[in-house]
């Protein structure tokens, strides 16, 4: 379809901002909370991360589709986004691994999108006014009144509160075999997660049971597992209170664990810190990281809206009780001093705010999983705080 084919198609932010384009994907209607990914590549593995659940995602990158889709490159068993913005959509495909064509995929599973816009201004405003609720109007949903559509929009229910692990999980357990001889088993909370998290243990040797987000304490004991791992996914963090104390009472038993992300969200809550909702979040695969225990800054794709209160460089005493014991921040935004990490000195658990699986993205922390293996190996629990690391003092 060519641009000048393409019906009205308008988007409304929660302020009054309107801007109008043309109908990209499916016609109709859709609204939930606007924000922006940075990422140069992987478009494919943004619309179907389920941690993007009622979310209408800006492309800053300017140029979409243009290497189609393929049958691969899924996150997740669909596409989650509520919406997709971007500006200038591919004409056709273009790449020798494609096997359809990004449009067509969006209209099948009636995603509402827009193109032909100002993506930078948007991204501009939202990085000034914060992520909001929008609506994407096509076709005749466009004509109506913007008062009305504005309304909608603002009808809408927020990010802040929302319970969306429950709407994105699993509906039974399901197990993901080790490649090669198996060395361990860990249970997984589907709160989320990607596919590519579970290659990049079954490539270690790990066999992964992935459960319900509900999923009980009693349940997970009765599967023995060498390790538990929380996932990433959508929502807020304190609205999650189930899987905060099945995390807890997973800590008190010293069972070694690991969280991403949400995971990483809900590990902290389950300490005693709280949590809070970012401006605008982080979202991209251009995300710098310190990791304070030497110093190193690696590069990561992220992608959350929400994050751990907890002091920044000094180690403290889980707010949630001494049976806890000590805890510091493993790793520190670069661009905003947002917790990254937490790390537990007295219990084997430890977690990223991060994606360290990088799918789309840079690799440079996928040695995360090698240190969950040690962990579960019965390696020494406790690494150097970044009171005593040497090299920390110039960072500091």
């Amino acid at each position: 379809m060519t641009l000048h084919q393409r019906p009205p198609a308008v988007l409304v932010l929660d302020d009054g901002r309107t801007l109008t384009g043309r109908a990209y994907g499916a016609e109709g209607s859709t609204t939930g909370e606007a924000v922006f990914v940075t990422s140069m590549t992987g478009y494919q593995e943004t619309l179907t991360d389920p941690s993007y659940r009622r979310q209408i995602v800006i492309q800053t990158m300017p140029h979409i589709g243009n290497t189609g889709v393929n049958d691969e490159d899924d996150e997740s068993r669909d596409i989650w986004v509520a919406g997709y913005v971007v500006r200038d959509a591919a004409r056709r495909r273009s790449n020798w691994r494609a096997t359809g064509d990004l449009e067509a995929r969006l209209t099948d599973r009636g995603i509402v999108g827009i193109t032909d816009i100002d993506t930078r201004a948007l991204t501009r405003h939202l990085r000034d006014k914060g992520a909001m609720r929008a609506g994407i109007f096509s076709g005749p949903e466009a004509q109506r009144p913007n008062a009305e559509l504005l309304a909608e929009v603002r009808a809408a229910e927020p990010m802040a509160g929302a319970n969306l692990s429950a709407e994105v999980t699993c509906d039974k357990p399901y197990t993901i075999p080790a490649e090669g001889e198996k060395k361990h088993s860990v249970v997984a909370y589907d709160l989320g997660i990607k596919t590519t998290t579970l290659d990049q243990f079954a490539a270690r040797g790990i066999e992964t049971t992935v459960v319900p987000a509900d999923f009980t304490f009693e349940q997970l004991t009765e599967l023995d597992p060498d390790g538990v791992f929380f996932s990433n996914g959508p929502g807020d963090p304190a609205s999650v209170t189930n899987a905060v104390d099945v995390l807890a009472r997973v800590l008190e038993a010293k069972i070694p664990f690991f969280g991403i992300c949400f995971g990483n969200q809900l590990l902290g809550r389950a300490l005693g810190f709280e949590t809070y909702k970012l401006p605008f979040g982080h979202r991209g695969s251009n995300q710098p990281v310190l990791d304070t225990a030497n110093g190193r800054v690696h590069i990561t794709t992220q992608n959350h809206g929400f994050a751990v209160d907890a002091p920044l460089r000094e180690v403290v005493t889980a707010p949630a009780g001494e049976h806890l014991g000590r805890v510091e921040v493993s790793y520190i935004g670069l661009n905003d001093d947002v917790v990254e990490g937490l790390r537990c000195l007295d219990l084997p658990a430890f977690s990223v705010q991060f994606h360290p699986e990088s799918a789309a993205g840079p690799h440079d922390a996928r040695d995360l999983f090698d240190r969950f293996i040690e962990l579960l190996d019965g390696a020494a629990t406790v690494t150097p705080s970044i009171e005593t690391t040497e090299g920390d003092n110039a960072h500091a």
